[in-house]
């Protein structure tokens, strides 16, 4: 009897393990599916948030300071922009901190290499080397926040036929366009979600409904958008069925992605040709200056070093600019 006990005992244990272990992983991966269907504003306003703490939270318009210039202060409005647009939850100043700290420590490092291996470091080795570890930080926050910005932008972009589509339905169905636009923000993930729950918090504040999708076309950056907000004001300066509108407009906007996607794939080979030619001299310029900055500082007095460099930046720059016009395409 106890030869058969034990082993229908470890049996037992066995799947009750397995069937603990199985509804953990439900509920996790259940927690974390709903957590990608609900979008940041309902999750805010769920946490006990009022509608217009949301608002502030996500638009996150801080003041411009006083730069002095106007050219500064538009270049300081142009990133707090870029980042709004890139998801990230952080300030220009926070970049900027970020982006200094990151050169510093590179620095500090090539530094302590430097010293390690016994060579000789005076103030022109230092000041080159931190010039390149400066030059690496930069480009390194410049790619990570295109990229999260790239990849916001698509995905805002693939979403918004099917945001119109919720549209559409709800128009047909006799709600009115505010309340269509208030569907999208409980059944749509982000971005499309949060972005389209902001057009209705500024309607409710008082503003426009064309001044609030002028707003939210100029907040995402997309052409898209720009597009639904031109058909929106145009059908309320001229009238029409707005459902066939923005059927049609849903359709242009597949239409548009399905030719991008084509584009990109034809050019993939040419675009990252001209990504890698672009990058690559700037990274070599700065590893160089790094790990071998006298390779620089020994040319520094050689009277022909600095109008070569001013030659050599010329030709670059115009060299970016044409492989730029080369692999832009317009569609």
């Amino acid at each position: 009897m106890n030869g058969i006990l034990l082993p229908l005992i470890l049996v037992l244990a066995f799947v009750v393990v397995m069937l603990v272990v199985q509804s953990l992983a439900g509920a996790v991966f259940a927690s974390r599916d709903r957590s990608k269907r609900v979008n940041r504003r309902l999750t805010m306003l769920g946490q006990g948030l009022e509608q217009r703490q949301v608002y502030e939270a996500l638009v996150r318009r801080p003041v411009t300071p006083k730069l002095g210039s106007a050219w500064a202060t538009e270049s300081f409005e142009r990133m707090t922009t870029f980042l709004a647009q890139s998801g990230l939850e952080i300030s220009v100043m926070q970049l900027i901190a970020f982006t200094g700290a990151g050169a510093l420590t590179i620095w500090m490092l090539a530094v302590l290499v430097f010293q390690r291996a016994g060579a000789a470091v005076g103030a022109p080795e230092m000041l080159v080397a931190l010039f390149g570890a400066l030059i690496l930080s930069v480009l390194g926050a410049y790619v990570f926040v295109s990229g999260r910005r790239a990849k916001r932008m698509k995905q805002l972009e693939a979403q918004l036929p099917l945001a119109l589509d919720i549209i559409i339905r709800a128009l047909r169905a006799g709600h009115p366009v505010i309340s269509a636009v208030g569907l999208v923000t409980e059944e749509m993930g982000d971005p499309i979600g949060s972005e389209f729950g902001l057009i209705v918090d500024e309607t409710t504040y008082g503003a426009e409904f064309r001044e609030a999708l002028k707003s939210f076309a100029q907040r995402t950056g997309s052409e898209d958008a720009h597009f639904f907000a031109v058909s929106i004001g145009i059908q309320s300066d001229t009238g029409g069925n707005l459902a066939e509108i923005l059927a049609n407009l849903a359709g242009v906007m597949r239409a548009r992605q399905t030719l991008a996607k084509r584009i990109k794939s034809l050019s993939s080979e040419g675009r990252m040709s001209g990504l890698i030619l672009s990058a690559l001299p700037i990274f070599l310029i700065s590893v160089i200056g790094m790990m071998q900055p006298t390779f620089y500082t020994s040319k520094f007095e050689d009277p022909i070093f600095w109008p070569t460099v001013g030659v050599i930046m010329a030709l670059y720059l115009v060299g970016l600019l044409m492989m730029r016009r080369i692999t832009n395409f317009k569609y």
